[in-house]
């Protein structure tokens, strides 16, 4: 893992300064952007290669006994399939792959490694295989342990995108929003200059480079990606880079931490397993707690208060964060990561999933197109909290 003397960049060093591992998936990304279209994975086929390669990796025989695709994945095709070993034992999987072209740009090298280094501090589904190149699948994959649980109350009847319009009953908030505060908590205070992450560097030249890394990370993501001009980010662009706060101490920052993205028990409430690691990075903590106070992810609570991630209102989480952690929440910081969140949305929904789906260089084309409908909601949000900031 990189780290660095504390020096300020000059201007236009500001202006390229990204995560080295980000700028090369970034720059992997355009070299491959004409080579589609993306053909969804054949399932068949896709078995006659996993078997060899977990062979090699367990160094064992493995016969796999089912191969199934799993619903959703916006971002990797999503598979579950069972294996038994030469004694017998069973055992089930998830494999996800990438696309051509995501989303999101993202490393699998880099989600197992946090996976396997943050294991025994949170509950984490088990890393069993990586495919960082491609060379062994064709195109990157991670296989983890398949990890039993709910993603929302066993009283939900609507079916949405996972984690969104998800409304917890009072009684389910109460179980659950310890265990939820807990398990950041434990996230942000992972020591993760003792761990093994090579494939990730600290921000750690000057106080501000944290979140400029992000700015730049999704702001060139933006140029590269959009399939047509929306000012009103280019203005957002520049009060980010005008506002950046100033992070003295990177924690693990989970990227997507929030309802939808964690399994628990449903007669403990315990979290099983905290899910989507592919947006882990180090950075702000006040990352994190924007992207949990999103609007996206909110809902109502009986008496019509809004709840972030449908568990707490916004207020009590800072409260409860600084209890749990021992940290104080910067309410100017936290609305500069707000602005962050909504502008990462925006340019996913208007930029790259637009342009993703117009080349076919993803399997959920249709998904993505869709998602563009809610692009200019996140541009609302993202002018009411600068408005209020310029109060």
């Amino acid at each position: 893992m990189a780290t660095h003397a504390r020096e300020a960049p000059d201007r236009h060093g500001a202006a390229r300064a990204i995560e080295p591992r980000i700028a090369e998936l970034m720059d992997s990304k355009m070299a491959r952007r004409g080579t589609g279209p993306y053909r969804t994975l054949d399932s068949d086929r896709l078995k006659e290669r996993v078997g060899p390669w977990l062979e090699e990796v367990f160094g064992a025989s493995v016969s796999i006994d089912r191969f199934e695709r799993m619903p959703g994945g916006a971002s990797k095709e999503q598979f579950i399939f069972d294996t038994r070993d030469a004694g017998g034992e069973a055992r089930r999987h998830v494999l996800r792959v990438d696309p051509l072209e995501s989303i999101i740009e993202t490393c699998r090298l880099r989600e197992g490694e946090m996976l396997r280094a943050i294991a025994n501090v949170v509950p984490v589904a088990r890393v069993e295989a990586i495919d960082g190149d491609g060379s062994s699948l064709g195109q990157p994959a991670l296989v983890t342990s398949f990890v039993q649980g709910a993603t929302k109350p066993p009283t939900e009847g609507r079916t949405v995108v996972s984690g969104v319009g998800t409304a917890f009953p009072r009684a389910w908030r109460e179980r659950l929003l310890p265990h939820f505060l807990k398990h950041l908590a434990a996230i942000h205070a992972f020591d993760w200059r003792e761990a093994d992450l090579p494939h990730f560097s600290a921000p750690t030249d000057h106080p501000q480079e944290a979140a400029l890394w992000q700015v730049n990370w999704w702001s060139r993501a933006w140029h590269e990606d959009a399939t047509s001009p929306v000012p009103f980010l280019a203005f957002v662009e520049q009060w980010m880079r005008r506002n950046l706060p100033s992070c003295e101490e990177p924690v693990v920052v989970h990227g997507d931490y929030r309802t939808g993205n964690f399994m628990f028990d449903l007669e403990t409430a315990e979290i099983t397993a905290i899910l989507d690691w592919e947006l882990v990075h180090l950075g702000d903590f006040h990352e994190d707690l924007g992207w949990i106070v999103q609007r996206l992810f909110s809902a109502a609570s009986e008496d019509g208060e809004s709840l972030a991630c449908s568990l707490v209102t916004r207020e009590a989480l800072i409260e409860a964060y600084h209890e749990a952690t021992g940290r104080s929440v910067n309410l100017r910081t936290l609305a500069f990561y707000e602005v962050l969140a909504a502008y990462k949305c925006a340019v996913m929904n208007l930029g790259t999933g637009t342009g993703v789906a117009g080349r076919g260089n993803n399997h959920q084309d249709i998904v993505l197109s869709w998602l563009a409908s809610c692009g200019h909601i996140f541009c609302t949000d993202m002018a009411r909290i600068i408005e209020a900031e310029a109060l």
